[in-house]
């Protein structure tokens, strides 16, 4: 609603200095315009009208002022275009930092959220182990609760850490040869313990092989595998599949959820994006996975892109390079 307000404010005033600057030129125009032709008669009325060379002098006389006109008229449209060209990218730049001022603001109520959930369970969690006596399998089972919230934690901040450190330029890949099937399956083990209700399909050609950074690879999995999570019911299946295309590995993680509107398959790439309003969302995020897993993708000169699932959901489909 802030953004909106400003934004609104902004552009009664843009347009308001724009109108303003326009009419102050075209006035301009017309006083050099009327002056000119004032200027034109009074030479044109100092002729001698008996002189032999007065239709020379009358030609030029006129001349003169057709050469003033078309100089006023080249000079406005050019001081026209570059006001206009000026104001356009003054305006788009301001909308633009009003976004990203917003999205930094939504962000930063997001990771406060994202960053007390896990902690807030953790710490109820080594409360209950300090003040009640319990059997083996009950502390196992808070000890294994505990880590996956810790395990959260990490992935949270590993993201933002990695966000910062690619726009900076200051991330540096390993590439190498690794066992991609693995990596899926470990993730999906992982999710399976800690989600038990949550069914996933998967159908991965084996063996399976890319090439690229291990980690970025296993962080950009985990991004897409939690971004079908967060959007679809909990009874609802994810199925992940990969194969081989050629010299190239095709990787598609296809859900049931609400899907995502055409408008908005591009934007979700976007830092901080996220769809809806942040006032009425209810599902957790920060808007920093889809971001990454694009830069990740392109880092490692592949492809991300959103498709529709039938009947509901989505799909996103990866293609990686195979191995070397």
């Amino acid at each position: 609603m802030q953004f909106r307000k400003k934004l609104a404010f902004i552009t009664v005033v843009y347009w308001f200095l724009l109108v303003y600057i326009t009419a102050a030129l075209v006035w301009w125009f017309i006083s050099l315009h009327q002056q000119n032709n004032e200027m034109a008669m009074l030479r044109i009325a100092q002729l001698d009208k008996t002189a032999s060379n007065f239709n020379e002098k009358l030609f030029q006389a006129n001349d003169f002022k057709r050469r003033k006109d078309a100089q006023y008229i080249g000079e406005g449209a050019m001081f026209m275009l570059l006001i206009f060209v000026g104001a356009i990218f003054v305006y788009r730049a301001t909308r633009k930092q009003l976004q990203l001022g917003q999205q930094q603001q939504n962000f930063m109520m997001a990771i406060t959220h994202e960053l007390k959930t896990p902690i807030a369970i953790a710490r109820l969690n080594v409360q209950t182990l300090q003040k009640r006596k319990l059997n083996e399998e009950q502390t196992r089972n808070i000890l294994d609760k505990t880590l996956l919230e810790t395990d959260r934690l990490n992935d949270l901040t590993n993201n933002i850490l990695l966000a910062s450190r690619m726009d900076g330029g200051k991330q540096v890949q390993h590439k190498e040869e690794f066992d991609f099937e693995k990596v899926v399956r470990d993730l999906v083990s992982a999710l399976e313990m800690r989600l038990p209700l949550r069914t996933f399909i998967l159908k991965l050609t084996s063996p399976l092989f890319i090439s690229g950074d291990e980690l970025l690879i296993k962080i950009m999995l985990s991004n897409l595998l939690d971004n079908a999570i967060k959007y679809s019911e909990q009874e609802s299946p994810v199925a992940i599949e990969a194969s081989y295309s050629g010299n190239q590995v095709v990787l598609k993680i296809a859900d049931n959820g609400t899907g995502i509107p055409d408008v908005e398959k591009k934007k979700v790439f976007e830092k901080f994006y996220r769809m809806g309003n942040e006032a009425t969302r209810h599902t957790k995020g920060t808007g920093l996975g889809l971001y990454l897993c694009q830069r990740i993708a392109l880092e490692h000169g592949g492809k991300i892109s959103i498709q529709d699932n039938q009947p509901i959901g989505t799909i996103f489909k990866i293609i990686l390079p195979g191995p070397q």
